[in-house]
């Protein structure tokens, strides 16, 4: 399973070639989620608040593109810092987030589904889960953005995956 320890970022692609953005962060998200931006927050300073993707639904496609948040180094935790990935973001605090491209490598959170076996293999299509911004498989819905990489038996709580963005 892919870990802090393995890779020590969420953008695993060697030249990544999405956007990057500041933003103020909304609630305590951890890095390796999707989020949006708070449509009932208007900017502060020039920027824009964001939240874990929060839509009707899980799979349904959230406002605007798909936004990753990144490692919290602008709040001067190192990228290489073991425990960074499990800290969350304060809220209220300036964050960035990355849009990635069709082709991008990433470490994303996944859900942890209680009470299942939920294995992951390589080629499985995930989704986003609607209020949590995690990853989680496919129920055959509209926005299937990722692919998964590795071979993950039973993740716990705040577990990454070493996935593929596809797009929508």
């Amino acid at each position: 399973m892919a870990s802090a320890d393995t890779y020590g970022t969420i953008i695993l692609s060697p030249e990544p070639r999405g956007r990057f953005l500041d933003v103020i962060i909304n609630g305590t998200p951890k890095p390796g989620v999707v989020m949006q931006p708070d449509l009932g927050v208007e900017k502060v300073g020039g920027k824009f608040t964001y939240e874990v993707a929060n839509t009707s639904a899980d799979g349904v496609n959230p406002i605007g593109p798909i936004a990753v948040l990144l490692n919290d180094e602008l709040q001067g935790k190192p990228i290489n810092s073991t425990p960074l990935l499990t800290d969350a973001y304060v809220d209220g605090k300036l964050g960035r987030v990355y849009f990635p491209l069709p082709g991008d490598e990433l470490l994303m959170q996944l859900q942890d589904v209680a009470g299942t076996g939920d294995d992951h293999t390589i080629g499985e299509v995930l989704m986003v889960d609607d209020g949590t911004g995690q990853l989680l498989v496919t129920t055959g819905v509209d926005c299937e953005p990722f692919v998964c990489l590795e071979t993950i038996t039973d993740p716990a709580a705040d577990s990454w995956a070493h996935v593929m963005f596809s797009g929508y």
